[in-house]
């Protein structure tokens, strides 16, 4: 099994090409993927959030996360959990 850390800097450079289409910045630059965790040797669980509760593009985004994610070839298998605790605030973007 990879190591954390290199599931999670290919995880991240992965999802840097998913924009949030309403921003217009990737969503690891807004700050919305939490955490990527390889729970099995072909099981990845992504954790992320959305800007707001009610986000029209959430469904599209969290697709785009799974599919890029799948595309990886990291896991056969990726299960993308939305969450919103901790809520989302605009301080979680980088620069």
């Amino acid at each position: 099994m990879m190591s954390a850390r290199l599931v999670s800097e290919r995880i991240a450079a992965a999802l840097r090409d998913v924009i949030d289409p309403e921003i217009g910045r990737s969503v690891v630059d807004i700050g919305l993927i939490y955490s990527a965790e390889l729970i099995a040797d072909d099981h990845l669980l992504i954790r992320m959030t959305t800007t707001t509760r009610g986000c029209p593009v959430a469904g599209f985004l969290v697709d785009a996360v799974r599919e890029r994610a799948l595309s990886e070839g990291l896991a056969k298998i990726v299960d993308v959990e939305l969450t919103y605790d901790p809520p989302w605030t605009p301080d979680m973007m980088h620069a």
